[in-house]
């Protein structure tokens, strides 16, 4: 039996409400000699499309939100140190968001992401406007009663807004310090939306008190949401507008001194992949060896899974029954590895899948379950981004495809499922009928294995199920209590 199983097979216990303790997992120390080593920057550059997606932003928005954010660092003179510090800190400042989607969507009755870029345009501190906002954005759709219900509800609620931005900056802090980030990224990160003047969230700092990498990640930020929607005049416009209550005012005359930068300016309009890469301070650039790159993939599947109270661990359970049960079938280790990563991030693509589908205590309708079944296309264009993930990215997108053609997003069938995507199908369905879901309870371990072996040879490969059967009743008393 191999070692990681130790937590697979478990009791029906009800699932903590919140993260585990944090595992710590240092990139920064030196490689073993030979190994392979990957950038950092490319992984995360990459991996902030699926960032962007948590929040409804535009394609790209975090790594355009870096390329603001380093100039204005460089132009106040921070050293390489901290601006190395602030340059992770960008790339991982929206990894909180997903803790906060599930109750902002429940809020407001709505899409998490048709309420998150409205209501990153407003300004906080004008309450009438905030207000009007608010009211424009909850239930759309729906009755003027039912709307005007969720309103006051909101209105009602006792520090609804700090809540939610509290739950988001500890969270992305906490991936910052899981993945070994000094305290001055995992700072930056959970004081992300405090305001100059004490007004900001979560914790009311104003002024110097506020870290400076966090007063100019929250202007870069801000900047590339009005530039992407009005260009540079808008962009300037607001940071002038809000310096001194939401911003530091000497950084915003640093961005101020743009304003005929019309090159500089256009650039952030195309692909700004490579000039992220480049913008990590040179004497600081960080390379990662395969147990880095397997950190990165466990944080990745953390965020994933906060998206919805329902899947909490599943990626984490997935990855690590695929595992088992590619050790059972004899896989090489780069294969057994591969496997691993792939269950990890298998479901990254539903982080662009609003809370409303994923959390309803019901049926899909035809609409939401297309937007259901598109979830492993997008997991495949995430993946396809980082180099080191192009390996297993097809491997992972493949995890709802079935051998009689039934699956999808492909439809694909038999031999065109290979044998490390037809684990991780058996992987997922198992996890997924022996965990809670919003309209039904776990099953037993029993009876889950006997739907299974009801697809026997028509949808679910044989060999898969005896290698799961196998690794289940080899589990120990012990480890099935975990």
């Amino acid at each position: 039996m191999h070692e990681r199983t130790v937590s697979l097979f478990r009791t029906h216990e009800a699932e903590p409400a919140v993260m585990s303790k944090t595992r710590v997992t240092p990139l920064f120390t030196p490689a073993v000699s030979g190994a392979a080593r990957i950038s950092l920057s490319e992984v995360l550059s990459a991996l902030s499309y699926a960032l962007d997606l948590t929040e409804g932003a535009t394609a790209g928005h975090t790594m355009r939100t870096c390329l603001i954010g380093m100039r204005i660092a460089e132009q106040a003179g921070i050293n390489a140190v901290d601006r190395s510090a602030l340059y992770y800190a960008i790339l991982l400042k929206d990894a909180g968001c997903s803790s906060n989607a599930g109750r902002m969507a429940s809020l407001f009755g709505a899409d998490d992401h048709w309420v998150k870029p409205r209501m990153k345009t407003v300004d906080w501190h004008q309450r009438i406007r905030l207000a009007i906002t608010t009211a424009f954005t909850v239930a759309p759709g729906r009755s003027l009663r039912d709307r005007a219900d969720r309103f006051f509800t909101i209105a009602r609620t006792e520090n609804m807004t700090r809540d939610l931005f509290l739950i988001r900056c500890d969270r992305g802090a906490s991936i910052a310090r899981q993945l070994g980030f000094p305290g001055d990224t995992a700072e930056a990160i959970r004081s992300l939306d405090e305001h100059w003047c004490g007004l900001g969230y979560a914790r009311g700092l104003s002024g110097s008190d506020i870290p400076l990498l966090a007063r100019i990640a929250n202007l870069a930020q801000t900047i590339e949401v009005f530039h992407d929607r009005g260009g540079p005049s808008a962009a300037l416009k607001v940071a002038r507008r809000r310096s001194g209550t939401w911003f530091d005012p000497a950084l915003v005359r640093i961005v101020q001194s743009w304003k005929r930068d019309r090159k500089w300016w256009t650039s952030l309009g195309g692909d700004v992949t490579a000039a992220v890469v480049a913008a990590e301070p040179s004497d600081r650039v960080i390379n990662v060896d395969d147990d880095g790159l397997d950190a990165v993939c466990r944080a990745f599947a953390d965020i994933i899974d906060a998206k919805s109270p329902f899947t909490y661990r599943h990626s984490t359970r997935v990855a690590d029954v695929a595992r088992a049960v590619a050790v059972q079938c004899r896989v090489t280790a780069a294969e057994e590895r591969r496997i691993y990563r792939a269950g990890l991030l298998h479901d990254i693509g539903k982080l662009g899948v609003s809370n409303t589908i994923l959390d309803k205590n019901g049926p899909m309708t035809a609409e939401e379950r297309t937007v259901m079944e598109r979830h492993p296309r997008h997991t495949l264009e995430i993946l396809e981004r980082v180099t080191a993930f192009r390996p297993f990215a097809w491997t992972a997108s493949l995890h709802h495809e079935k051998l009689d053609g039934s699956g999808y997003p492909f439809g694909l069938s038999g031999t065109a499922i290979d044998l490390a995507s037809r684990i991780l199908v058996v992987s997922d369905i198992y996890d997924a009928l022996t965990s809670d879901r919003p309209y039904r309870a776990g099953m037993p371990e029993q009876k889950a294995m006997a739907i299974l072996e009801s697809e026997r040879g028509v949808k679910l490969c044989p060999v898969a199920l005896d290698a799961l059967d196998a690794v289940r009743l080899n589990a120990s008393p012990q480890r099935l209590a975990v």
